[in-house]
């Protein structure tokens, strides 16, 4: 922490003369200036902290942030790297259709694998307060629960022990382990690790929001899933899981509900010698923003929305060059994250928010999937939709608490009598935005085994046993209220105006 760190040079024997100064080293010379304003305000926040050891442990933390500081600087100094011209579809050997992996019923190296779950995000897009994982969405089962129950099943019945793993944030860590608590009857092994917290940067002037390491929560973020390799080294975990004999690590969101063990994958990625596996899928017009998998310059490479041009947006968010995207759900050999972390070098993903006290920010995050490019023999594979049902929103909570789907040991499962594997377009307006609003609205979620696309938005409210066959599209004008009965069948239909039924 006490090293200074400049991302400008002097020229002409160490003097600049400022009216011979171009743009560009205008520009070099203020960045180098806020490089070395952001280090002598974590240098402050660091003397503030007493314990020695605490101060050492956020030195480090502080130390990572600072590298990714200094690389966004110089990206905005330099522009993007990316040329689009080099961006080509991955050819069939960087993207393996999941139908020809041979099929596996050989459960021999699951006592190899680790299952890790995502875990840092919390429910206030849905209305929710604490972690994500722990809002219900299936037979009053949460994420968490629906996980826990995957491993537990799939130990008892291979007889293995395949540790479950949760990366936690600041904002969650606290309310998870309290949760986990009621598992610990179980038979299952878990542990928890939490990812980075890094500080907000004020837009305006490139400092550090927050003044103090213990400053108001609201001034600090976690920086992203990319964070996963760091953190897992320094938090122990991995040295702890090869010193337990685990090679490979199967990683989700923990709201994704399709991302299961799978032992085609397993055993594909040990036969193959891949040390990295994406898992894709074919995009819908749901997914334009996703993430996808190129070529560049012969390297297979994540890109995501934020690296895209704006000139060339519209061909990203098209389907017909880039026709699968990025599920999150990866499959990564533990030794040669050990042997790789110090190198990986993941492309700076800056999103700006603005604070409730109406200051803009910019947050530096990073993608993990990103790494890919670091890996021996790293590829992607097309799975099924079906391992990619991540709730998202009320619009997702509706899909996976219909009919549409069963469960089976926590699995979520498609109903045989859906006639297409495909999952209906759902679109539920702002009054169905929250959780809490969502469920006031149905007396029991609609049957839509022969549903294609639901657009709802006004005042709707569901009576009990309706079914939704086909495009319905109900719409409630402003001051209107649309109420449809119970045991109603609407298929093909738009409904809109004003129709509320009365009890008597």
């Amino acid at each position: 922490m006490s090293k200074s760190i400049s991302l400008s040079t002097d020229k002409n024997n160490g003097k600049h003369h400022p009216h011979t100064l171009s743009a560009m080293d205008f520009h070099s010379t203020s960045l180098g200036v806020a490089a070395n304003a952001m280090r002598n305000e974590l240098n402050k926040m660091a003397l503030t902290i007493q314990d020695i050891k605490a101060r050492k442990a956020f030195q480090n933390e502080m130390d990572k942030f600072f590298m990714l500081f200094t690389r966004y600087l110089s990206e905005m100094s330099k522009g993007t790297k990316l040329d689009w011209e080099k961006v080509k579809e991955p050819s069939p050997e960087q993207i393996i259709p999941y139908k020809k992996l041979p099929k596996c019923g050989n459960a021999e190296f699951l006592n190899k694998l680790a299952v890790l779950k995502l875990n840092g995000g919390l429910g206030t897009t849905m209305g929710c307060i604490g972690p994500k994982s722990a809002i219900e969405v299936r037979d009053g089962m949460t994420f968490l629960d629906l996980s826990v129950r995957q491993i537990e099943y799939l130990n008892s019945k291979h007889d293995v022990n395949v540790p479950f793993i949760l990366m936690n944030s600041f904002n969650t860590d606290e309310e998870t382990k309290r949760i986990i608590q009621k598992y610990s009857s179980h038979k299952i092994d878990i542990l928890t690790f939490n990812q980075s917290r890094y500080p907000r940067i004020n837009k305006e002037s490139l400092l550090p929001t927050p003044r103090l390491p213990n400053a108001d929560i609201s001034q600090w973020y976690p920086p992203g899933h990319g964070d996963l390799f760091e953190s897992m080294c320094n938090s122990g975990i991995l040295d702890q899981l090869l010193a337990d004999g685990k090679e490979y690590i199967f990683v989700s969101n923990v709201d994704n509900l399709g991302a299961v063990v799978d032992l085609n994958i397993l055993q594909y990625m040990v036969d193959s010698d891949a040390e990295f596996l994406m898992e894709v899928t074919d995009k819908t017009k749901a997914d334009i923003k996703g993430g996808t998998l190129i070529d560049y310059e012969g390297t297979i490479r994540l890109l995501e929305v934020a690296q895209v041009p704006a000139e060339h947006m519209e061909e990203f968010k098209s389907i017909k060059k880039f026709r699968i995207f990025n599920t999150n759900n990866l499959w990564i050999n533990l030794k040669a994250i050990k042997r790789i972390t110090d190198e990986i070098n993941l492309e700076v993903i800056s999103n700006n928010k603005t604070l409730e006290s109406g200051e803009k920010v910019v947050q530096l995050e990073t993608a993990v999937g990103a790494a890919i490019k670091h890996f021996n023999n790293a590829h992607g594979i097309n799975v099924p939709r079906s391992r990619f049902l991540p709730v998202k929103s009320t619009s997702d909570l509706f899909l996976v608490t219909s009919d549409l789907y069963s469960l089976n040991h926590g699995e979520l499962v498609m109903n045989p009598k859906r006639l297409f594997q495909t999952v209906p377009l759902v679109k539920l307006g702002d009054e169905f935005k929250k959780v809490a609003n969502f469920l006031s609205r149905f007396q029991s979620i609609p049957s839509i085994l022969e549903l294609d696309h639901l657009t709802v938005t006004g005042d709707v409210r569901f009576g009990a046993g309706v079914q939704l066959k086909g495009t319905v599209i109900i719409v409630a004008n402003h001051g209107s209220r649309i109420d449809i009965p119970p045991y109603s069948l609407l298929e093909n239909k738009v409904v809109s105006g004003n129709l509320v039924l009365l009890e008597h």
